[in-house]
């Protein structure tokens, strides 16, 4: 199982939040924690604690609220020991609740709900919002014009998302970074300079730039055959930070970005950065920065891509051996060839044999990401964030940041009248409409269009905070550690004592008939 990321962004008109006004509405739930205690029905102040904390999260969300963080660090203290007594009183107050029945069992339930709601309001400012302040002011390393900050908090989404999503697979993972609009003049002796080595890498390993059409494309790679969760992510950082002339091509106004990533376990293709998605259109031959730019990231298997390589006689470097390759060359020849690039992608993705994921971006439409699914092995998601689409294997991958998703179907077929050729899904993101669902243009495989409808759209129902990993060096370890913590707050109000000896009490309408059978005969 591998992992696709993508994250397609829009400029903002929305302004930086005041940490100040954000401290008082932090304090004003402190106040409802405390009130929790001594209130009859806990579950009031809870809830409304939860929502001046849930309020503080939707602020400090996307672009604004990172650059409000960055600017003023002595308010981001203020945020953080708010946040930290608030830990302490929730802390307090589930302890209460596992030591004595204070809370009616009628109303536990609804205690527990808004325990749980708040906590999870809690830990998304203090581990997601702060945190991505901290991650993106570390990215940027002093580069504090717009486009830097707009561009790096991209890449920190898709970083966490990477981290997140390795548990699909981890033996490389490789980011790709498209910048437009950087204002560089590329023929300067000092640019020309600095792209000449970087440029002339035939494998796009970590460090390779490419300059399509004046643009600059940045690909950074880690593999590993053994190592740690979060070894590649670390690595992908460093690059990144330490990248001079990103930091140059970002440090100005005008500058958009387009992520594309993807972390790995390989099935076709050996273990090495030349195999690490994303990966470019070229050919062995080819003259660099000739015919169009197209990166590609792929989960599952291309069934037939060696027949694919034979039948348009595609010829790639002997280092460069992943399925994985076909789909940028391909979709390269047809644009070359003069068809539309959505066209170009659509034709390519629908020779392929087997169940694949499919995620692209071509020089020639920029503030477009193409999604391909087919098949039931693969999973693709669409979040939509504030003017921020985030793209993820799996819902996990972006809960930190979307507050809603689009499943992409490809089992389904999208023309009754042509069931074969039309299952499976093609998802083309427009930067223009960001976050929207107007931004969102669906076909089939066969190119039959299924609009999409708000309708479709899913709330997560999971958070950050039920899928850390914590300090666990994995996560089985971390269910295996957490199970006995999490056994006893199913149980909470439910053990009651009859004759001398514990009974567990579930409501009864929760119980199906033959449990109840078994229940009453003891």
């Amino acid at each position: 199982m591998c992992g696709i990321v993508a994250v397609l962004r829009r400029p903002t008109d929305r302004r930086p939040p005041s940490l100040s006004e954000l401290a008082a509405e932090l304090r004003r739930a402190t106040g409802h924690l405390e009130d929790a205690f001594t209130a009859t029905t806990p579950g009031g102040p809870l809830g409304e604690a939860a929502t001046h904390v849930e309020a503080v999260d939707a602020a400090l969300r996307g672009v604004p609220g990172v650059q409000a963080l960055i600017d003023d660090p002595s308010g981001v203290a203020v945020l953080r020991d708010e946040l930290e007594i608030q830990r302490d009183l929730l802390a307090r107050f589930e302890a209460r609740l596992d030591a004595d029945a204070a809370v009616h069992p009628n109303e536990l339930e609804t205690v527990n709900a808004a325990l749980v709601r708040a906590k999870d309001a809690v830990w998304a400012v203090a581990r997601d919002r702060l945190r991505a302040g901290r991650e993106v002011e570390a990215l940027a390393a002093g580069t504090v014009a717009p486009a830097a900050i707009e561009a790096f908090a991209s890449v920190q989404v898709a970083l966490s998302a990477i981290d997140r999503l390795e548990v699909r697979g981890r033996d490389s993972a490789g980011l790709h970074l498209f910048v437009r609009d950087h204002g560089l003049d590329l023929a300067s002796a000092e640019t020309a300079a600095m792209l000449r080595e970087r440029a002339a890498d035939p494998l796009f390993r970590s460090g390779a730039v490419r300059s399509p059409d004046g643009a600059l494309s940045f690909v950074y790679k880690a593999a590993a055959e053994i190592g740690e969760l979060g070894d590649n992510v670390s690595a992908l950082r460093r690059a990144i930070t330490s990248d001079p002339l990103l930091h140059r091509a970002l440090d100005n106004a005008t500058a958009r970005v387009v992520v594309l990533g993807h972390t790995r376990w390989a099935s076709v293709g050996i273990i090495s950065e030349a195999n690490a998605h994303p990966l470019n259109q070229e050919e062995s031959g080819t003259v660099s920065g000739s015919g169009a730019y197209v990166t590609a990231a792929l989960n599952g298997d291309v069934d037939n891509f060696a027949e694919l390589v034979t039948l348009y006689d595609l010829a790639f470097p002997p280092e460069i051996t992943t399925d994985a390759k076909v789909i940028p060359a391909l979709v390269r020849r047809r644009i070359d060839a003069g068809e539309g690039v959505t066209e170009a992608f659509r034709a390519t993705v629908a020779a392929f044999e087997g169940s694949v994921a499919i995620g692209a971006h071509a020089g020639a439409d920029p503030d477009r990401v193409m999604l391909a699914l087919r098949g039931s092995g693969q999973a693709l998601y669409v979040g939509l964030a504030d003017d921020c689409f985030v793209v993820a294997s799996e819902p996990y991958g972006l809960v930190e940041e979307t507050s809603a998703y689009l499943r992409l179907d490809g089992e389904t077929p999208g023309n009754p009248e042509n069931p074969g050729g039309s299952r499976g899904q093609i998802v083309t993101l427009d930067a223009g409409a960001a976050g929207t669902v107007a931004g969102i243009e669906r076909m089939s495989y066969d190119g039959t269009p299924l609009p999409v409808d708000a309708n479709e759209l899913v709330t997560p129902q999971i958070t950050t905070r039920d899928i850390d990993r914590g300090e666990f060096p994995h996560y089985l370890l971390k269910e295996i550690s957490e199970a006995p913590a999490s056994f006893r707050k199913t149980l909470r109000g439910k053990i009651t004592e009859r004759d001398g000896a514990p009974v567990v009490e579930l409501p009864h309408e929760t119980l199906s008939e033959e449990l109840r059978a078994q229940l009453r005969a003891g």
